[in-house]
């Protein structure tokens, strides 16, 4: 019994120090690269026209679903006087751009697509490896009785107490946590995709289909952004409890 014990303890032990698989911390590592780059080729992306709209249609002289205080391109009166097409009457306008140096940003829209890349590439590897081995519904997927206000509350409990318990690097995840990761994982960054892919008019023309999901090219593009600041605060809470 004693010699048993003695043995089980120091593997016990090192399978704790092992954490996460080596093919789940590869695609952890390099889904957050990704994920880091194209917050920032989006956010230059975005300070050009910093104007929301919604629905199919959306550009200088239609009314802005909401507009963001991120550069002076959200003012009309910050831009520069209307040039005229031709001297017809009624005849199409359009306005230069202030913040020079953020109009020139082909550079960050290939950034952009590239380092989707890097997500999308390995986001399906990821899922399918965890589906042939079993990581997805052994630890990722919410466990049946996860939603019950008493366990979710003692779960939060436990996060919030410092030093209440020790937690693994890896998996067995808690409550919240496992619907955190399975909500990232599973649905944020699938649409994340979808919606960027929906303001590519080269894909639309393919798979009409997203615009009907998404309500249109601009529709997707707010959609794109809300999914965006909903993966900025998960990131600042999972950094701040690790």
């Amino acid at each position: 019994m004693e010699q048993s014990q003695l043995s089980s303890e120091p593997l016990a032990s090192s399978t704790a120090k092992l954490g996460h698989a080596v093919w789940v911390r590869i695609c952890h590592w390099t889904l957050a690269t990704s994920v880091l780059v194209l917050a920032v080729s989006g956010f230059l992306i975005l300070m050009v026209h910093p104007r929301l709209y919604w629905g199919p249609i959306g550009n200088d002289l239609t009314p802005a679903f909401l507009e963001l205080p991120i550069s002076d391109n959200h003012r009309p009166a910050g831009w520069q006087p209307e040039v005229t097409f031709s001297d017809l009457p009624n005849a199409p306008v359009s306005a230069n751009r202030t913040y020079a140096i953020f109009n020139q940003n082909g550079w960050a829209r290939s950034l952009h697509f590239l380092a989707g890349w890097f997500l999308v590439v390995p986001g399906m590897l990821y899922v399918l490896a965890g589906l042939v081995t079993g990581h997805l519904k052994r630890d990722l997927l919410p466990h049946r009785g996860d939603l019950a206000p008493r366990a979710l509350w003692q779960d939060l409990r436990d996060h919030l107490s410092a030093g209440s318990r020790r937690v693994s690097a890896g998996a067995p995840y808690g409550r919240l946590q496992r619907w955190a990761y399975a909500t990232v994982a599973l649905i944020a960054l699938p649409f994340m995709v979808l919606t960027g892919l929906t303001m590519s008019p080269a894909v639309t023309a393919a798979y009409p289909w997203l615009l009907d999901i998404f309500g249109g090219h601009q529709s997707a593009r707010t959609l794109h952004l809300f999914g965006f600041a909903a993966l900025a605060l998960f990131f600042v809470v999972h950094v701040a409890m690790v």
